[in-house]
């Protein structure tokens, strides 16, 4: 169930669901497009999940939690980030959804994150933080 106010940002990309989803899920290739970032999670449904690194000289380490899970079709975890200087309780969690759709060799990445504060904060968190993450992870794919 959505909360609060939806950033959506979505990238057509030429390169097969398959090649889109290992870029999506594979730590190595996520290092590569979300400033270095290292992503550790099962994948597991349940299972936790954090991205660690550093940014513009600070250490951070982001968590969430997988929600689901399907391979090629839609991931769906929780994030939360102590930079965004919130407290670490569940109404602070956003929720990221992630869905491919592929037609004809190119595949539609839609993300979704939920639990913004208002239209503004979330259409901002779209242009300025997901849209360049999807173009980034749209060059790793279509290098692949």
């Amino acid at each position: 169930m959505s909360r609060g106010f939806n950033a959506v940002s979505t990238v057509s990309i030429d390169a097969r669901r398959s090649q889109v989803w290992d870029v999506l899920v594979n730590p190595g290739k996520v290092k590569q497009y979300m400033h270095g970032t290292n992503l550790s999670t099962t994948w597991a449904v349940g299972s936790p999940i954090s991205w660690s690194g550093e940014w513009k000289g600070k250490a951070y380490k982001d968590k969430g939690e997988v929600l689901e899970f399907e391979p090629e079709r839609l991931l769906v975890y929780t994030h939360w980030s102590p930079m965004g200087g919130s407290e670490d309780k569940p109404a602070n969690y956003h929720t990221v959804t992630c869905r491919l759709d592929e037609h004809g060799g190119t595949t539609t990445l839609s993300v979704t994150q939920d639990n913004n504060a208002t239209q503004a904060v979330a259409d901002q968190m779209a242009a300025t933080n997901w849209a360049p993450m999807l173009e980034g992870l749209k060059a790793v794919a279509e290098k692949a």
